[in-house]
């Protein structure tokens, strides 16, 4: 019986590396190109197609498998914002980190919105949208964001402008740098009545 743990454990544990090797390539990848192919992510991993097929059914699986592990990585990022204090202040501490968050994964986002179905998209951002909604609403309350349009929508705007600066970025409209800036004046003049 210990032969046979013996002699199966060194496969588990090369399995584990070469899992946690494709991972890390993707994500470097995909951060780089979002159309990063198949083979990019398995000669950056230092494996074989055949054995990256053997850990990940499709590169949509295995984009969804990278894009959990930065959804991970975000929400601790993101729980970690202040958000007491004005709402409008709190607002923009919260639309800045994102768009750190999200540059941080550079194209990833990208290759997300192209490779994984929107339900998983949506579930992605829910945690998210939780956090906008709950500082939307109480900016709302207070009278510092306007209240004429559905909250849904405007949770939607604060999604959409971190998301279009990602898309701008990406294809050289503007520089990472002036992204955060912009994320943030258009998200707060957005909710401003």
């Amino acid at each position: 019986m210990t032969e046979a743990w013996v002699a199966t454990s060194p496969k588990r544990a090369d399995a584990r590396r070469n899992i946690a090797a494709i991972l890390d390539a993707a994500r470097e990848c995909l951060a780089r190109d979002p159309d990063s192919s198949i083979n990019d992510i398995a000669k950056a991993a230092g494996v074989g197609r055949v054995t990256l097929y053997g850990h990940f059914e499709s590169r949509a699986e295995l984009v969804s498998q990278v894009v959990a592990q930065a959804i991970a990585e975000s929400e601790e990022s993101l729980s970690a914002v202040d958000l007491t204090g004005d709402p409008r202040e709190a607002l923009g501490r919260l639309l800045e980190a994102s768009w750190e968050v999200t540059q941080r994964f550079g194209s990833l986002v990208v290759a997300a919105e192209g490779a994984i179905p929107a339900d998983e998209l949506r579930e992605a951002h829910a945690a998210p949208a939780r956090r906008v909604r709950k500082l939307i609403r109480r900016g709302r309350s207070a009278g510092t964001f306007r209240r004429d349009m559905p909250l849904e929508w405007q949770v939607t705007i604060m999604q959409s402008i971190v998301h279009g600066a990602s898309l701008a970025v990406h294809r050289g409209e503007i520089t990472a740098s002036q992204a955060s800036r912009l994320v943030r004046e258009t998200g707060l003049a957005a909710l401003s009545g």
